[in-house]
């Protein structure tokens, strides 16, 4: 007997929600169902929502969401070994800066390949290969005795870690059902932005006291845990490719060839994915990336602050964002008020609406704004507003699209990482001479996540791959 759920046919059947979420459009035009394609049971051991206790869910969810960290701070802890870098290997600024910039580019540009993989092959060898590849590519950065080794090994080593921008985010969906959502995505959200905060902070102080190879030994150790950590704890989780195994069990079982999955019906085209709300979201990496070159010129040419104390400077933007995180309760009991006051006006029982997500976004948006205004005063409220425009975003675009959670989220990485790229090329000039430019920008944006609360269904009836 499988879920009540007709979107979940329109999913590939991978998607059952008790909760009753908005049905995809291709759900009211379904053929009928095919007798021998494998379908979820009543409790099915299989399926992640309904195996997994809360604690190997949230387990899960804190793995990839450390993993993703660990990713991040590889971009931004690169910043602190530019006193000893520059001199060792005669070059200037500039070039040195272009190794955090290629960085960020292919945090960018490996989810657009590898998200719409893990929704074809599974979330784990995704997650295992990644990790594998991004040690391996950690390693000629250590060793580095010039700047082409260095620059192209770190945009090879990011290219292979982006999984966990997106994928982490597809996993999450996985698991936990509607009414769930909102405080594992948090989380997911607060960790990619998390890591670039810490980097600075840890490189400080190992750059201070020893060479900057350690601070790449240290990122080899921390990788090797987090790998062993995926290898051992995390299962695979993404439906359609779990019936595909169930399928495959069947047909070796049964000696019958006619069992078949959902998704092998399906297009594995990578291009399935319409993207929303991006424009914001970009621009907010950029100027966040910015500060890990702006930062440092103004404490410590201005006021002569050492590499650690530099590295201190970022802990007001951390702060911030760890208590964007901890209002998460506040966001899920409006969460909860929004569902109430739809149920009553609609009369579709545990029926909701991806623009329900939207609200902390709504406020985030113009916070950051405020915070450029005054840029080192109101670090803490910038970092604050970051996570709750991107947590709003993620959760949104995960809902909105639950099949393909991983590419939408990879689109939207694709399109801020590659803005977030150019900015540390001229943020010095820019955090100089232009950072109000930088807050009207943003103030210009801030109206976006509103309207896009008000009328975002509208746009999602021009997707065939959106819900509802």
């Amino acid at each position: 007997m499988g879920f009540d759920s007709s979107a979940e046919t329109a999913a590939a059947r991978g998607d059952p929600d008790p909760d009753g979420a908005s049905q995809t459009k291709e759900a009211e035009t379904d053929p009928p169902h095919d007798p021998w394609e494998v379908d979820w049971e009543e409790n099915d051991a299989l399926h992640p929502r309904q195996s997994l206790s809360k604690a190997r869910k949230w387990t899960i969810t804190f793995i990839v969401g450390s993993s993703s960290l660990c990713v991040t701070n590889v971009s931004s802890i690169y910043t602190s070994t530019y006193g000893q870098l520059i001199p060792e290997f005669h070059i200037s600024r500039e070039v040195a800066t272009l190794g955090l910039s290629l960085f960020v580019f292919g945090l960018g540009t490996g989810p657009m390949v590898l998200s719409p993989l893990s929704e074809f092959y599974g979330r784990r060898p995704i997650y295992i290969g990644s990790l594998i590849f991004f040690f391996i590519w950690l390693i000629p950065c250590a060793v580095a005795h010039n700047a082409a080794t260095m620059l192209v090994c770190r945009f090879l080593d990011d290219l292979a870690g982006a999984a966990f921008l997106s994928v982490a985010g597809g996993t999450i969906r996985d698991m936990f059902v509607n009414h769930e959502l909102t405080a594992p995505m948090m989380v997911y959200s607060a960790s990619p932005f998390l890591g670039p905060e810490i980097g600075p902070l840890i490189g400080g102080f190992i750059n201070q006291c020893t060479t900057w190879r350690w601070t790449f030994y240290v990122l080899l150790i921390w990788t090797a845990v987090q790998l062993a950590m995926i290898t051992l704890l995390v299962p695979e989780t993404y439906p359609p490719v779990l019936l595909r195994r169930k399928a495959e069990r069947l047909r070796k079982e049964t000696g019958n060839g006619a069992w078949t999955a959902p998704i092998d019906k399906l297009d594995s085209s990578i291009s399935k994915t319409c993207l929303c709300l991006c424009t914001l979201s970009v621009i907010l990496l950029g100027v966040l990336y910015l500060f890990f070159g702006a930062f440092p010129l103004v404490f410590e040419n201005t006021y002569g602050f050492t590499l650690w104390q530099t590295g201190t400077s970022f802990l007001g933007i951390l702060v911030g964002m760890i208590i964007g995180v901890l209002t998460d309760p506040l966001w899920a009991r409006n969460y909860r008020r929004l569902l109430r006051q739809y149920v009553a006006r609609t009369d579709q029982k545990g029926a909701s609406e991806p623009e329900f997500r939207l609200p902390p976004t709504i406020l985030g948006s113009f916070l950051v704004p405020v915070s450029l205004f005054a840029p080192i005063l109101f670090s803490g409220l910038f970092g604050m507003g970051i996570i709750l425009v991107y947590s709003g975003i993620f959760t949104f675009l995960v809902n909105c699209y639950p099949l393909y959670a991983a590419s939408a989220l990879a689109a939207n990485s694709f399109a801020r990482s590659v803005f977030a790229a150019a900015f540390p090329l001229f943020g010095n000039q820019m955090y100089q001479g232009a950072s109000s430019l930088l807050a009207f920008l943003t103030l210009a944006m801030a109206p976006f996540p509103y309207v896009f609360y008000r009328y975002g269904k509208k746009v999602r009836g021009t997707s065939r791959y959106a819900l509802s």
